[in-house]
């Protein structure tokens, strides 16, 4: 087990997860705070790094693409005083950072851990219910449903319709965007019955429009726990009809591997399991593949 322990947080890695405890000193966010503990299995990692500096350095955790539904939504925009995959390390301590490093690299390496794109979320995402009030309004989401209310920094062409309510099912996409500069924020729904464009956010009423202030990046954290229940970006309902033919190369006889490599049996078999959990292969699908696999043993 590798451990290592400092204000702005602990990181420990037990072979199969690395745990994430965010530290209490003031330079950690808010969001990490409220986000708390974290525990990121191996194969949700894409690699780690440890940035050397003079003053301090930086241990970061880079996640696969689609594996975290707090980093699928925030696409790169969080400061690292938010992101929950970094911690800031004391130059005392930057042997027992590169010790971490080599662990879960090491680890990597023999469990073979695909660095590329997950085909579904394997975080669960922010707990829930929870509740944000940051710029004009409130999000509360209980699992199945947004509440959106307003405060007196509303635009009333925008509180005078009153609170919005809608369920996950109802939504096509999630953006959450940070102040930036003289641009605000925001944290808008887009519902699937939606045709036209998105008005100002401002005026939006499925949008909460956001300011730049210190509660801001929480909506990222309602975004996040809102998008972890709608289908995944490489889900094979957001897949055309006509790319049907992954299923042909997945039990398909042109898609057999040689008799004697058993290597790329295994690897074939851990690939069928894969497409079977995503939804890309039925029950009867993968049975008949992963039969047509083991005859080849």
């Amino acid at each position: 087990m590798a451990e290592i322990i400092q204000k702005d947080g602990t990181w420990t890695f037990d072979g199969d997860a690395v745990h994430i405890v965010p530290g209490r000193d003031k330079g950690v966010g808010l969001l990490r705070q409220t986000l708390g503990a974290v525990s990121v299995p191996l194969h949700a990692v894409a690699g780690i790094s440890f940035e050397p500096g003079r003053k301090s350095g930086r241990l970061r955790l880079r996640l696969r693409d689609g594996a975290d539904p707090l980093l699928q939504v925030t696409a790169g925009r969080l400061p690292d005083s938010s992101d929950p995959y970094v911690l800031t390390v004391e130059t005392d301590r930057t042997g027992v950072a590169e010790y971490f490093v080599d662990e879960v690299r090491n680890a990597l390496l023999l469990d073979q851990v695909d660095p590329g794109p997950a085909a579904q979320y394997l975080l669960p995402g922010p707990s829930v219910p929870l509740t944000v009030g940051a710029g004009d309004g409130t999000a509360a989401f209980d699992g199945s449903r947004i509440t959106l209310s307003w405060n007196w920094k509303t635009e009333e062409a925008k509180s005078s319709g009153g609170s919005r309510s809608f369920r996950v099912e109802d939504l096509r996409a999630v953006e959450w965007f940070p102040a930036a500069g003289l641009e605000n924020g925001y944290l808008r729904f887009v519902l699937a019955a939606s045709t036209s464009s998105a008005p100002d956010p401002k005026y939006d009423p499925h949008a909460v429009e956001l300011f730049g202030f210190k509660k801001d990046p929480l909506m990222a954290l309602v975004a996040a726990a809102v998008l972890v229940r709608m289908p995944h970006p490489a889900a094979p309902a957001a897949v055309p009809a006509e790319a049907a033919p992954v299923r042909e190369l997945a039990a398909g006889p042109a898609a057999e591997p040689a008799a004697d490599d058993h290597d790329v049996l295994l690897r074939r078999l851990r690939e069928l399991g894969e497409l079977h959990q995503a939804g890309v292969l039925t029950a009867d699908e993968f049975s008949a593949a992963k039969q047509a696999v083991l005859r080849r043993f």
